[in-house]
């Protein structure tokens, strides 16, 4: 039986995605799904990349948020945890350190890669949401159309690239992984992954994973929205908040 809540939360979702993507001009190409490992499902994910042959994700909510390095099989080989009134977001690793973002509170926290300890923070201009690296700066989405080109070490926003599809906004823009000049974006709420050309912020298509998100819905009513995009330099791996596994794309 669907429960109150997941059928609200359902409906909710399909008037969101009518809604957001009704101008969309790009085309959808359904991913063929090759292979699957298990994720932890009280894992809220919120960041997720490859760090050599391991993964590292960073997970939200009060109290739960966490930065996990782990195997492919989900053995747990080093983990971090944020203080209760921090929610954690996106994260990426350059060099020797990883970013890690929070929502509301204006403020991303720096740890060593490996092992995991605070090294530091820097304030961030708006709420975090995504992160990844391109072209020697840090890339931040926040819930809107516009991704923040963040300088290294000063930690200062240097450019704003706006992401459309045929010149309208593209907004909810969420985790993301850059392959190249080319950028993945989560789009909040949708079964959806859009990607996206780098500088120009054009959107040339969209990854359409509904058949996958409406069959796990089938199954598990506690599960959340698509999210979390790793690459491992061949093929995209993609998971959602407390989902019970992470998928491997064949890329298109």
């Amino acid at each position: 039986m669907i429960s109150y809540k997941s059928l609200v939360f359902r409906l909710s979702s399909l008037v969101f995605v009518i809604s957001s993507t009704a101008f969309a001009q790009a085309p959808r190409v359904v991913p063929d799904i090759v292979d699957s490992v298990p994720h932890e499902m009280t894992h809220f994910t919120q960041g997720l990349f490859f760090d050599g042959k391991e993964l590292i994700e960073t997970t939200g909510l009060y109290g739960k948020s966490g930065l996990y390095r782990r195997t492919l099989d989900g053995k747990i080989l080093d983990s971090a945890r944020l203080a209760e009134r921090y929610f954690g977001e996106g994260s990426v690793a350059v060099g020797d350190d990883v970013f890690y973002l929070t929502w509301k509170s204006k403020k991303a926290f720096i740890y060593s890669r490996k092992p995991f300890k605070p090294k530091g923070e820097f304030r961030i201009p708006t709420e975090g949401w995504g992160l990844t690296y391109w072209k020697n700066e840090l890339l931040m989405s926040n819930g809107s159309n516009e991704l923040l080109q963040i300088a290294l070490g000063a930690f200062n926003v240097v450019g704003v690239i706006p992401v459309t599809d045929n010149g309208k906004p593209v907004v909810n823009l969420n985790e993301l992984e850059v392959i190249g000049n080319t950028l993945y974006a989560n789009i909040w709420q949708a079964p959806l992954i859009a990607v996206i050309e780098l500088p120009s912020g054009r959107v040339v298509k969209y990854l359409d994973l509904t058949e996958k998100v409406n069959a796990l819905n089938r199954v598990y009513s506690n599960i959340d929205v698509l999210n979390g995009i790793a690459y491992d330099g061949k093929n995209l791996w993609v998971t959602g908040k407390n989902w019970p596994q992470i998928y491997k794309l064949k890329l298109p």
